[in-house]
């Protein structure tokens, strides 16, 4: 049995100048400050443009990390909706994720919890191999007025979270495992209710999507659990089949016609 991935933990030293946000949501700035940006040593920049100013774009994958037609509308859909998660939100509720990006299917997540106003946590760990610096989040995150009260609750968090690999608050534990998935699953050993498949394109971003990755997507789902994802590329679709699951194509959000939900259901 493996032991518990523990999520690499790299020194980080400060950044050198100030930085400031205009958040449009309250007119006002949210400066962060030299103590609250710390960049990664070592880390693996994904060198963002930004399309309009608004909405980056990684280099490395000519992808966006959210959608141009909405980015929380399109999280609300595919992750939220797509895994009934407003019915099965519960104390104690795991939820895994590949690709953690700007922290917005997160912050989506986190914001439905509440809105139930439940006693208790849900616990969320997210894979990533190219995080980015808070500053960066920030800047996308002010996309999304809607999320202002926990864009303003996490803005000084983010780089403890990219120190530590762990935030824990009152209703929620997020956990950050830093590397390739491919690698880092292995020692993963926690039984997850939902997925959220949120790498980059397929055809750009091959490796998240690979047979022997989701076949531990699914060694580490529970029984009756789900997952769920924008794409509904044949060779995802085909790939979740063969890890396990049982796979549905459905209505998907803006530009794209479908996407793909699946479930585990071991009947053994």
């Amino acid at each position: 049995m493996p032991s518990k991935c523990q999520a690499h933990n790299p020194s980080a030293s400060y950044c050198n100048v100030y930085h400031s946000l205009f958040s449009p949501d309250n007119n006002r700035a949210i400066e962060v400050t030299k103590e609250k940006c710390k960049p990664l040593k070592n880390y693996n920049n994904p060198k963002l443009l930004w399309r309009d100013d608004r909405i980056p774009i990684a280099q490395k994958f000519d992808d966006p990390y959210f959608s141009l037609d909405n980015g929380l509308e399109e999280v609300r859909h595919v992750f939220l909706n797509g895994n009934k998660l407003s019915n099965r939100l519960n104390n104690g509720f795991k939820i895994a994720e590949l690709g953690f990006g700007t922290g917005l299917n997160f912050l989506s997540t986190l914001w439905l919890w509440r809105l139930k106003k439940q006693k208790g946590k849900i616990f969320y760990t997210s894979f990533e191999a190219f995080p980015l610096q808070p500053i960066e989040m920030l800047k996308a995150q002010n996309e999304f007025p809607e999320l202002s009260d926990l864009k303003d609750e996490f803005y000084s968090l983010w780089s403890t979270l990219l120190e530590k690999g762990e935030l824990s608050g009152n209703d929620y534990n997020l956990r950050l495992i830093l590397g390739d998935a491919r690698r880092t699953i292995n020692q993963f050993d926690t039984l997850v209710d939902c997925w959220f498949l949120d790498g980059f394109s397929p055809a750009k971003n091959p490796e998240l999507w690979e047979e022997d990755l989701l076949k531990n997507v699914y060694r580490c789902t529970v029984n009756g659990g789900t997952l769920s994802t924008y794409s509904a590329a044949g060779y995802v679709r085909r790939n979740l089949s063969l890890a396990g699951f049982q796979v549905e194509r459905i209505s998907g959000f803006g530009r794209k016609r479908h996407m793909t939900i699946a479930l585990k259901n071991d009947e053994k």
